[in-house]
């Protein structure tokens, strides 16, 4: 089973507009809602591509249970903790994408979401503690102001064992948060282009920079590194130093939201199919280039269609 942590999830509620008037009423001329947060989205996609998964996380509310309730109807377990509704609710996330004069222009508003206590946390973690020798663990995303800013490092420390984590973990975070977990040697790591020049502090403008730097984070830890690169594809050092590159697929580029997770959810599909990490970065380039060109997360047939480009 592969579990998703999403420590602060939400419903992203999109308008469209044709003209967006400040201190005015406004009308809408269509409307989208999605479930977000990023181990939610990487559940989505697992689920899309027939990976069995559950989604945990903490939700509080009525929109809480709108959400746990929509990703069910999806076939998406879940294992969330509720809190107490004073604590918060589920945040609902407003992008307004409005047309102007000179294009399209998109206006986010986005909650704050519910307080996490101390015991809730506590709660996570325990049943965190019960994760099998089968199962693979990812956490992905910001750990909202309410928890302790080392909540990815006490995740980790459950889990570690003599060689690294018991069993698989993949954290897919920026700056600290992903630099303090590389100790407990996570499976794998995926930042982008712009965070590893963070990192590193240095500039990643070639593919042998990215290649370095990406053999410099796994002599800190992690096991297995890749790096997306947006237009320019992305590259992956194994834990064996083996290199692959994987050039970008056809297609305009609508949508950026998730494709990121959906790249972790096709390679995690890839690599517990064939064991081969080749063959799963491709499939990772696939789900991602899919979502990248969909105006939500793209579907398992657009995945397969890419795969086969």
């Amino acid at each position: 089973m592969i579990y998703t942590v999403t420590f602060n999830p939400a419903i992203d509620y999109v308008v469209y507009m044709d003209g967006l008037e400040i201190g005015e009423t406004n009308r809408t001329v269509r409307e989208e809602y999605y479930f977000g947060g990023k181990g939610i989205n990487v559940s989505w996609m697992l689920n899309e591509l027939g990976v069995d998964t559950t989604a945990m996380g903490f939700i509080s509310g009525f929109t809480g249970r709108a959400l746990e309730d929509g990703l069910h109807r999806q076939g998406i377990r879940t294992a969330f903790i509720e809190l107490d509704e004073s604590e918060g609710i589920t945040r609902i996330n407003m992008k307004v994408k409005s047309n102007g004069g000179d294009g399209m222009k998109e206006t986010e508003i986005n909650g704050q979401g519910p307080k996490i206590t101390e015991a809730a946390l506590e709660q996570l973690l325990g049943r965190i503690d019960m994760l099998g020798d089968d199962d693979m663990l990812v956490i992905s995303g910001s750990v909202p102001s309410s928890m302790p800013a080392d909540t990815y490092e006490q995740i980790l420390a459950r889990l570690s064992g003599e060689n690294g984590t018991r069993i698989p973990v993949v954290v897919d975070a920026i700056k600290d948060l992903l630099l303090n977990s590389l100790e407990y040697k996570p499976f794998l790591i995926k930042p982008n282009n712009g965070e590893l020049e963070d990192l590193l502090g240095r500039p990643m403008e070639t593919t042998e920079q990215i290649i370095e730097g990406a053999r410099e984070l796994r002599a800190r830890g992690a096991r297995n590194v890749i790096v997306s690169r947006g237009g320019d594809g992305s590259v992956m050092v194994t834990e064996d130093d083996e290199v692959f590159v994987e050039g970008t697929m056809p297609g305009k580029v609508i949508n950026t939201v998730g494709a990121g997770d959906s790249m972790v959810a096709g390679f995690i599909t890839g690599y517990i199919h064939k064991h081969d990490y080749g063959y799963a970065l491709k499939l990772g380039a696939a789900a991602g280039s899919a979502t990248a060109c969909s105006p939500g997360l793209g579907t398992k047939e657009e995945v397969e269609r890419r795969m086969s480009l």
